[in-house]
């Protein structure tokens, strides 16, 4: 019996582990599955563990006491010991670049218990962005036993660290097998399962849908996204709704509000759930963002993405033509996003479907690995 517990800490690990852990409870015979949330984002990870049926066997309720991220990492670290010691598990499965992910790897390599990282071998090569995202892969890439990468570029940025080969497996992207499943329930863009706001959008309004919280960002490049989403909704009144879900991390919760609280033709709405993210990604005609799940998640529905970033981890969909690095300045988000609301040929050749990070098959391929993995 291979004993595995999956860590998930904030809503995007959950959404990319959900299809690992059904994939692992589905060899129920093989495999005793275990799930510890540690809560780092705490009604954004319950919403996606509900939609995607999981239920937790340990909860961390870890920002009961943390605040900044060297307290969460120290919660972190202090909590998950003892879950561990209870599991023994032969398997931690971490998923992407957060301080839950960083602080997990640390935890299970204490505990001398194998790590299996998800998503990885993504790299910007500059410790600064994203921060603390950079270096906490960084970090996880160093303990883990088993390296999940999603693309073939990433494998080779693991093994230019001198990662050995036979220690990384191209699986793609869970994200995407999430995103066909959640793809399928949310059935046909917009309707009735719409927020109530986008409900009274007149019909043939066409949606920015705009996600922007970095820590990078928090300030004067916030500020420029705000105004550049400001003037947008201004140019194409009656035309174009800006819909922008604001994080409720105060720095971006105030900044938003403070300068699109009452601006014409743009939605603020709190965070979506993880069905209702789907359907609005659907309905929308371009993507602004500086997340990192969006950026694959679009192109996969073939819509335009805009990065609100100077650097991107995921360049193979940069590489595809579907999207495009516009930075944070006001002028050049203003002029990029004008470009594929005003021309239907430059819309055309970045509104094609591309699945650049797998084909549905990556939660496969990982328990595969797991149940194969010698010793």
């Amino acid at each position: 019996m291979l004993k595995v517990l999956s860590i998930v800490g904030t809503r995007p690990e959950a959404v990319k582990m959900a299809p690992v852990i059904r994939e692992l409870e589905r060899h129920g015979g093989r495999v005793r599955s275990r799930v510890c949330a540690t809560a780092q984002h705490r009604e954004m990870l319950d919403q996606v563990l509900s939609v995607f049926r999981v239920a937790p066997d340990y909860d961390l309720d870890l920002m009961s006491g943390a605040r900044t991220t060297t307290q969460v990492a120290s919660a972190a670290l202090a909590r998950l010991e003892p879950v561990i010691a209870a599991e023994r598990p032969d398997w931690v499965l971490v998923q992407g670049d957060t301080t839950t992910v960083m602080a997990a790897a640390v935890a299970a390599y204490y505990a001398g218990v194998r790590v299996g990282h998800v998503e990885a071998g993504l790299r910007t090569h500059d410790p600064r962005q994203p921060f603390p995202e950079e270096g906490n892969r960084r970090v996880a890439g160093c303990l883990a036993d088993l390296h999940f990468a999603p693309t073939e570029r990433a494998r080779d940025n693991l093994l230019r660290e001198n990662v050995p080969a036979d220690r990384v497996l191209v699986t793609g992207n869970p994200v995407v097998d999430a995103l066909r499943e959640m793809s399928e329930e949310a059935g046909g863009a917009g309707g009735a399962c719409d927020p109530p706001e986008l409900r009274e959008l007149p019909p043939g309004r066409r949606i920015v849908l705009v996600t922007a919280h970095r820590r990078e960002n928090f300030g004067a490049p916030l500020e420029s996204i705000c105004r550049a989403l400001a003037e947008l909704a201004r140019r194409y009144e009656g035309d174009v709704r800006v819909v922008y879900l604001v994080h409720r991390n105060p720095h971006v919760w105030e900044t938003a509000h403070r300068l699109l609280g009452r601006a014409e033709g743009v939605t603020l709405l709190p965070p979506a759930d993880y069905l209702t993210l789907v359907r609005l990604l659907k309905r929308c005609h371009l993507v602004l963002t500086d997340s990192g799940g969006l950026q694959e998640e679009a192109p996969c529905l073939g819509k335009p993405l805009l990065v609100l970033r100077d650097k991107t981890e995921r360049p193979e969909a940069v590489e595809a033509g579907c999207v495009k690095l516009v930075g944070t300045d006001e002028a050049r988000i203003v002029e990029e996003a004008s470009r594929l609301l005003d021309c239907r040929q430059t819309y055309a050749r970045m509104s094609r479907p591309a699945y650049v990070y797998g084909d549905g098959h990556a939660a496969r391929r990982i328990v595969d690995a797991l149940l194969s993995y010698p010793g």
